[in-house]
């Protein structure tokens, strides 16, 4: 390999590293939210995962709806997460471009 291929292989793999960065920082900003029931309950998770926000309708509040409105909340937390894992996979994806796939590669 030429010194010159080299130079610029090093600077592809700086400007990549640049862009993962860039990108890392933007999802761990992102916020996304899942829904279960017909909107009864809703909830918002981070970038990273965590929840942040969860709201439960006030019909579900009544005596003896315990065990639906868990059923409800961990349906709309799969929502969220099927979603959060959906925007990681997008952002790496535009990050990695032509070499997305490639063995070695980040990937979340």
């Amino acid at each position: 390999m030429a010194m010159k291929d080299l130079g610029d292989l090093m600077k592809q793999a700086q400007a990549m590293q640049e862009k993962l960065q860039a990108a890392q920082a933007e999802l761990a900003r992102a916020e996304v939210e899942g829904v279960s029931g017909g909107d009864m309950v809703r909830l918002t998770l981070t970038g990273d995962g965590a929840l942040a926000r969860l709201t439960v309708h006030e019909s579900l509040m009544a005596p003896g709806e315990g065990e639906i409105v868990a059923d409800l909340i961990i349906a709309a937390h799969a929502d969220a997460r099927r979603k959060l894992e959906a925007k990681q996979q997008e952002v790496m994806r535009d990050v990695a471009g032509p070499l997305a796939g490639l063995p070695g590669m980040p990937k979340f």
